[in-house]
């Protein structure tokens, strides 16, 4: 991972990869190196373990996980260059970034409509009732069921309306004839990267994620090693969901946080705050990376959560240089405090640089 600072000496950092059969938090402020961190994290993953990852990426920072830094080491450049990694989004030359609609679980399904079960207790029962798409059929997405209920009566043509207020069929997001998020990972993809960053409407960033999860949870049996990797955690597992899409997100993650270790789901959370995360999904977490982090309340927070952190080396946040993490828990021999090593990849996201004097006019 790069340097572990002990004393005066230093050694190589090294994880353990039988470690990552555990839930993982990363955590570090704006500008601590966090994202940069996480890349070198994913890297020597793929490097060094057999695990199928799946990664949600809201700022489109590893969009170029495939693609060898010049110079970086040849042994490590050719496994990754032959490695399945599968960039899903919405710019070219990534692939295209879907969900459909008709695989969804129907609980899934009416969180997408916004429908409550016992508050729209009549449009919910005619939703179950009217809509049993046939298996394998590309009809039925949102485009077909709005269809389909439009030749109804007057409850199907309120049901109709609730779906085209949403805007439902104006979304990029449904797969038709493509395949979906979910199908591409199932296929046997090694990375799946969802760029999340060029949806219009960021209902459709949170829908292709629930429908990933959801994918997962239902395959759970299959016992595949699975890492859901989730950037910014804070946007798609907050710690006060808003919407029934993000509220459904959330209730899956926290099953797979509870229940999801003995099906080989894990999960890799990272975020500048742990209090922006829900708790019930970062209390299960044994794993820690912790980097730069100021505020007092953060810090203390961390500590009190990771109890198996050395409190000393928490209580040092502050002070971390850019680049610098405590590293504790299962995916380590001891709590050590490292110095990230070099990304072997292009980092795909970047902060924008100040212009020089007379650029702008």
């Amino acid at each position: 991972m790069g340097a572990w600072a002990s004393g005066n000496g230093g050694a190589a950092a090294l994880l353990r990869s039988s470690g990552f059969n555990r839930h993982t938090f990363l955590c570090g402020q704006s500008g601590s190196g966090k994202t940069y961190a996480l890349g070198v994290v994913l890297e020597q993953i793929l490097l060094g373990t057999g695990l199928r990852m799946a990664i949600l990426d809201p700022n489109a920072d590893f969009v170029r996980l495939r693609e060898p830094l010049p110079g970086a080491d040849p042994a490590a450049a050719a496994a990754i260059a032959a490695a399945d990694i599968r960039v899903l989004g919405s710019v070219p030359p990534e692939e295209p970034l879907r969900m459909r609609f008709a695989t969804m679980p129907r609980q899934a399904q009416a969180a997408v409509l916004q429908l409550d079960p016992l508050a729209d207790r009549d449009e919910y029962n005619l939703f179950l009732h009217t809509f049993v798409p046939e298996p394998g059929s590309q009809s039925g997405d949102v485009d077909g069921l709005v269809t389909g209920l439009l030749r109804g009566g007057e409850d199907e043509r309120a049901l109709a309306q609730r779906i085209e207020n949403l805007g439902l069929p104006e979304w990029d997001v449904w797969a038709m004839e493509l395949p979906s998020a979910s199908e591409i990972v199932s296929s046997g993809a090694r990375v799946t990267v969802l760029d999340l960053a060029g949806f219009h409407d960021p209902r459709e960033s949170s829908a292709v994620c629930l429908d990933l999860v959801e994918s997962l949870w239902a395959e759970r049996h299959q016992r595949t090693p699975t890492l859901i990797v989730i950037d910014e955690a804070h946007n798609l597992c907050p710690a006060e969901p808003s919407g029934s899409i993000q509220e459904r997100l959330v209730e899956r993650l926290v099953q797979i946080a509870a229940e999801g270790r003995k099906y080989g789901l894990w999960l890799l959370l990272s975020t500048q705050r742990p209090s922006k995360v829900h708790p019930q999904v970062l209390s299960q977490c044994d794993n820690l990376m912790l980097m730069r982090m100021n505020s007092p309340a953060d810090v203390a927070e961390v500590a009190g959560i990771f109890g198996f952190a050395p409190p000393a080396m928490v209580a040092a946040a502050p002070y971390f240089r850019q680049g610098e993490a405590v590293m504790a828990g299962r995916f380590v021999p001891c709590p050590m405090r490292v110095r990230m090593g070099t990304r072997l990849t292009v980092e795909g996201g970047s902060d924008v640089a100040v212009p020089g004097a007379g650029a702008v006019s």
